[in-house]
């Protein structure tokens, strides 16, 4: 299980690294942005990819890193390697931004795309791993990374102490459970949602016992994919997370539009999800001081120009 300690140690060692990102105040009264896409990867994922890298001893490191990614964790883990002199292969399936291939590639990862899905790509990642005694990290399903993750509820919690309601992505489910574990044991009054894309509803599923389709043509591609059977996340979802909601496709193309000419954020679709709840009712804007947090910046061209050009939801 994860606990404050694992959070505070993951904060401690990310430190020479990682600076705390932004919060922003919105134009929207009450609700204010934690602007995770100007990390350096331009996404959260570094914090947990780091942090797991950074807590491997130094033989476990020289195998070699595996992992799989729809693009942040891939860019992450990338930079991780290149920080720490370590190699790093990194499955992508074959729909994968341009942008977030070569991001891997740019830091001196092996980026490999394989397969039309997540899934394909990681079961590949984890044939790799046996095959070529290789260490896989997970996105999500890894103590370390989730802790990682739950740095970011630390920075909220001194950047808004006032602060009685976060909305946060949700794919595997490390961010939510990382944030909503650090939240809960400092501030257990603030209310955690967790925001799935309708198309990438795996988590929802879990939670509420439901059998929404999984649609893998979604602007949200970085929260597309099945979570491992037994994941930790799901456990620590369930205990600290208090609903999951979705969010439809024109929402989620809605916000992106409003993040850019409102608030002048590039984010991409599954970093605009929280957003888009709130500003589709999926989440009701009240007068409780809210975060929502923008997971990720890394949308490509063609993508941004059909949601400005409004050529699909």
């Amino acid at each position: 299980m994860i606990q404050l300690a694992d959070v505070a140690l993951a904060r401690y060692r990310l430190s020479p690294y990682v600076t705390p990102t932004p919060l922003e105040q919105s134009p929207t009264p009450g609700l204010w942005l934690k602007l995770e896409n100007t990390n350096k990867t331009h996404s959260f994922k570094i914090r947990g990819a780091l942090n797991a890298m950074l807590a491997l001893d130094a033989k476990a490191r020289d195998k070699g890193i595996v992992t799989c990614s729809s693009g942040n964790h891939a860019q992450g883990v990338a930079y991780a390697a290149y920080l720490l002199g370590a190699k790093a292969r990194v499955l992508m399936p074959e729909h994968t931004p341009q942008r977030k291939v070569d991001g891997v590639r740019r830091f001196g990862a092996e980026a490999v795309l394989f397969g039309d899905t997540y899934d394909e790509a990681e079961e590949e990642a984890r044939r790799l791993e046996k095959n070529d005694d290789l260490v896989f990290i997970s996105p999500y399903n890894d103590p370390v990374v989730v802790a990682g993750a739950g740095t970011i509820g630390l920075e909220i919690l001194e950047q808004l102490p006032e602060v009685e309601r976060v909305l946060v992505p949700v794919s595997g489910g490390g961010l939510v459970s990382g944030i909503a574990v650090a939240i809960k044991a400092m501030k257990p009054s603030v209310e955690v949602i967790g925001v799935c894309a309708q198309s990438a509803p795996t988590m929802y599923n879990l939670v509420y016992d439901t059998g929404y389709p999984q649609v893998w043509d979604t602007l949200a591609e970085a929260l597309s994919g099945d979570i491992e059977l037994k994941s930790i996340t799901i456990d620590l979802t369930q205990r600290f997370v208090d609903q999951v909601v979705l969010v439809p496709e024109e929402a989620i193309a809605e916000a992106i539009r409003w993040l850019l000419f409102d608030c002048g954020c590039v984010v991409e679709g599954g970093g605009a999800v929280g957003v888009g709840a709130l500003r589709c009712g999926a989440v009701e804007l009240d007068d409780r001081p809210t975060v929502a947090v923008i997971s990720g910046g890394n949308i490509d061209t063609h993508t941004l120009r059909s949601v400005l050009n409004e050529e699909r939801p």
